[in-house]
């Protein structure tokens, strides 16, 4: 069973035939990359997001009482 999967896109056909005319851009891999990159931001992005809401659930608690509730249980 293949680890990949196939997404195709729909471009105008005017880029499709300036893609074609640069022979020496391999599109196919520069996409892949592109793709990539783009998701790894956006899902760090996401992640951010989520862990900035959740930070601003949680009770304000001065570090050294952190630092003193952590002492007094080991």
């Amino acid at each position: 069973m293949s680890t990949k999967s196939v997404y195709s896109i729909r471009i105008p056909a005017q880029f499709r035939k300036m893609m074609d005319e640069m022979d020496d851009v391999n599109w196919q891999e520069e996409i892949r990359q592109l793709t990539i990159r783009l998701i790894q931001e956006e899902s760090k992005k996401r992640l951010l997001r989520d862990a900035e809401s959740i930070r601003k659930k949680m009770k304000d608690v001065e570090a050294a009482e952190l630092i003193r509730e952590d002492r007094d249980v080991h």
